[in-house]
């Protein structure tokens, strides 16, 4: 579930306009299979990338390419504030 956080985390930031920030609006996880041995793959793509929001799903693969979990994330735009 880090994995898929951390990935969410910077697609969304990459989608962010300049000087914004994010913050987690709401994140769900669905967990698959297991995974015994090896290591967990994760691709992150966003959904809806919007003034207000953006809207991320990261898929989570195995190292036989078998998804083994989903993961949809909400970040909420933060707007870069005007230094005084």
């Amino acid at each position: 579930m880090s994995l898929g956080d951390a990935a969410g985390a910077v697609c969304a930031f990459l989608n962010l306009p300049p000087g914004a920030g994010t913050s987690t609006v709401e994140s769900k996880t669905n967990f698959l299979r297991a995974v015994r041995a090896g290591s967990v793959r994760a691709v992150s793509r966003p959904l809806h990338t919007g003034s207000t929001l953006v809207v991320i799903e990261t898929g989570l693969s195995d190292d036989e390419g078998r998804l083994v979990g989903r993961m949809t994330q909400s970040q909420l735009v933060l707007s870069a504030r005007p230094r005084e």
